[in-house]
Formats: C-alpha cells, sequence, structure tokens
C-alpha cells in the first residue's frame, strides 16, 4: 500500500486544482495574491456569469461606477466579495444578500490606476464564482484631495440619506446616496473615516442584507440594491468612528 501512497497524493493534488480550471481572463499578475488572501485559497471557477459592469475608461478616477451582478450563478449566492486589484486599498464591499435581496449590487469606487475589477460569489457548495472587469484611468483617484471637505457646511449634512424605492413587476430597486466624505488614509493629515457597516432591516429590525464597506468606496456613496416584495425596508449604517444613521424606504 505504501509504493501507491506518492500516486494517491499526485491525484488528489490535481483534483483539488481541477477547481482552478481555466486561465485569467485578464491575465493579471495579481489574481494570485488576492485570492490567497481575500478568498483563502478555496475552490473557484471564473464564470461569466458573474457580471462585473464598469466602464472601459474612468473619465473621473474618484468616482468610478460598478455594478456586479450574480443573478445568473445557479444555486444559492452566500456571499460577494469585490475588489480592485492595483488600488492601494484593494477591497470594494463584501455583501452578504440574504433571502429577500438579490445578489445584485451597484457602487461607485475610487481607482488609483488603471486595474482589474473581481468580484467573487459563493455558493451554498462552497465553490467561488469569479467574474472580472478591466478600467483604464489616467489615475491619482485614491489620493486625490476630498471634494466633499472643500463644501463648507459639509458636517452638517453627515449621514443625511437620499434615495427612492423603485417598484418592479417581481420586487423593487432600492437606489439612494449617503453623505459622507470616505476618508481613506491617504490623504496628508486626514485619517480614515468612512462607513464601514450597512444592514438593510425589515420592520421587525430583522436582517434582510449586509454590507462591510472599505475606504475604496467613492465620497458621498451610492448603492442600488434589488429587493423581492415590497415591505418597508430600513436602512442602518454605522462609519468607524461610530457614528450611526437610518432611513427608511
Amino acid at each position: 500500500m505504501a509504493r501507491y501512497l506518492p500516486l494517491l497524493l499526485l491525484l488528489a493534488s490535481v483534483l483539488g486544482n481541477a477547481w482552478a480550471a481555466g486561465s485569467d481572463p485578464l491575465q493579471s499578475t495579481m489574481w494570485d495574491y488576492h485570492y490567497q488572501r481575500l478568498l483563502k485559497g478555496e475552490p473557484y471557477v471564473f464564470d461569466e456569469r458573474v457580471k462585473v459592469l464598469a466602464p472601459p475608461f474612468a473619465e473621473d478616477a474618484r468616482q468610478v461606477p460598478i455594478q456586479v451582478d450574480a443573478r445568473e450563478v445557479p444555486g444559492e449566492v452566500l456571499r460577494i466579495e469585490a475588489w480592485a486589484e492595483l488600488n492601494p486599498i484593494p477591497r470594494v464591499f463584501t455583501f452578504h444578500p440574504g433571502e429577500q435581496v438579490l445578489p445584485v449590487l451597484a457602487i461607485r469606487i475610487r481607482v488609483e490606476q488603471a486595474t482589474a475589477i473581481r468580484a467573487a460569489a459563493l455558493t451554498r457548495d462552497g465553490v467561488w464564482h469569479v467574474g472580472s472587469a478591466r478600467v483604464e484611468a489616467a489615475g491619482g483617484g485614491c489620493t486625490a484631495p476630498s471634494v466633499v471637505r472643500s463644501q463648507p457646511g459639509w458636517e452638517k449634512h453627515l449621514g443625511e440619506v437620499l434615495g427612492a424605492r423603485f417598484q418592479r413587476a417581481d420586487g423593487s430597486r432600492l437606489r439612494l446616496r449617503v453623505s459622507h466624505p470616505m476618508d481613506n488614509g491617504l490623504v496628508d493629515a486626514i485619517p480614515e473615516f468612512f462607513l464601514n457597516q450597512a444592514q438593510l432591516r425589515d420592520e421587525e429590525g430583522q436582517a434582510l442584507a449586509t454590507l462591510e464597506l472599505y475606504p475604496a468606496v467613492s465620497e458621498n456613496p451610492t448603492l442600488s440594491l434589488e429587493l423581492q416584495g415590497r415591505e418597508v425596508a430600513r436602512l442602518w449604517l454605522r462609519d468607524n468612528n461610530g457614528n450611526e444613521f437610518e432611513a427608511v424606504f
């Protein structure tokens, strides 16, 4: 039996790597680094059904709209991770959609330079489904001075939520904007100050979806979510200084 052990180990190694079949569609040198760091080396597959929509060129590197849509992935999506590979702070969000919220989210981010944008959707079988896009940019979006802080009296509007809920045939779309500087700590003498937690709740306070945000998100962040059903939803937000904000839709 002992002489067959090396062969069995080799076979196990090959089967383990089968999850990673298929080459990186963007051929990024940073893929392996972020795969190990964010997805913890877990099974994955590059999957075109995870759609990452982004402009081919960032007109304003401080406000780059992206949308991640994993609705076509078979099975239940438990979590979505998104990141911009060449940003100094790569992570964008961690999204747990829940049963009443579809696995699709739109947001605006900063990009420091041309970069690959990734979104990985974890299904209940333990496999990450990875979608990709590439954004060209002139650069500097993460280290540019704050526009919000240059506006007089911005503190008075901190945490204000402007938005609406649009009815659809099978549910509703929630679109909103939150007043917040989202300081990422990369501008001189301005420490990190950003929204880092969000939760969509029902009328009883039960979580419908949770969202962790990171400093790659743009100033005055915008969000778009897709809900099933038309019950009242409450949005709760918290920043890294402990300020809490709420809005009802």
